[in-house]
């Protein structure tokens, strides 16, 4: 019997046509709505988090090949388009897996998922789906979830937490809002203060009393999270773990954060980093 990583690779999602890669975005969208903007992540699995692939459809084949095994859920955070060789490809590999495991494998947003709110550069694999299809697209990746929560107090999402009151509030946060920006959008400066930069260039960035002020009133123990591949690996007391897994940027190495189960967790320091 063939396990199922095998069986997620049987049909190569770089070589199927536009057509049927289309026919993948509306189960995906159902699916999508289905689930949420919070991911609840379950206790007794092992968790694989991802770093933006950024069309390096070779980095999710591995991460699939290596980690879709029973007792594995995986967390792609974001940025699966634009940059890299093979963002269609990518993307329809992901969204492939996603819909033969929808308890195995979570997409949550990334800025470069969300062309359906405002435009933005580099925009390679939208510029190139053209105006008849770019939409499309657009509507389902639109529906993505915002974030992950795992009981043991880890909060996993693509850039900067939100100013919010619980995570439930997380389900409610609108697209194109200033708390999405934050979650899509936010940068982390290692730096004292609240709000760093309002976002003047299109990214909010954030400072060491903000981060301490919304992961103590949401009882964070660490926050995971991609979106800037040159920040340090970990800041604020090692409570907040930025993680890349794309050859895209040329220098970075490509590395995912396993949480086990059967391990203690005080810190982001805590979550085991494995290269690819």
């Amino acid at each position: 019997m063939r396990d199922e990583a095998e069986v997620a690779h049987e049909t190569p999602a770089g070589k199927l046509s536009l057509m049927d890669r289309k026919e993948l975005l509306a189960p995906a969208a159902v699916l999508f709505r289905e689930q949420g903007r919070l991911i609840r992540l379950p206790e007794s699995q092992t968790i694989v988090f991802v770093g933006d692939t950024h069309g390096d459809r070779e980095a999710t084949e591995i991460v699939l090949a290596r980690y879709l095994l029973p007792g594995h859920v995986i967390v792609f955070l974001g940025d699966y388009v634009d940059r890299g060789p093979d963002s269609a490809g990518n993307l329809a590999l992901l969204l492939q897996t996603k819909l033969s495991h929808p308890q195995r494998l979570f997409l949550l947003m990334g800025n470069h998922e969300a062309w359906a709110a405002s435009p933005f550069t580099p925009a390679d694999f939208w510029e190139g789906l053209g105006p008849q299809n770019a939409p499309t697209y657009a509507e389902t990746l639109s529906l993505l979830p915002f974030a992950a929560y795992h009981p043991r107090r880890v909060l996993a999402l693509h850039g900067a937490l939100p100013d919010v009151a619980s995570l439930e509030e997380i389900e409610t946060v609108r697209l194109g809002s200033a708390n999405w920006r934050k979650i899509t959008w936010g940068d982390w400066a290692d730096a004292a203060g609240y709000v760093l930069d309002p976002g003047s260039l299109g990214r909010p960035t954030f400072g060491r009393d903000y981060f301490r002020e919304i992961s103590s009133r949401l009882g964070l123990r660490a926050l995971l999270r991609s979106h800037q591949p040159f920040v340090p690996t970990y800041l604020f007391g090692d409570r907040c773990l930025t993680l890349f897994t794309s050859k895209a940027y040329g220098g970075s190495e490509r590395r995912v954060a396993l949480l086990r189960p059967e391990k203690s967790l005080r810190s982001a320091r805590d979550l085991e980093l494995v290269s690819l």
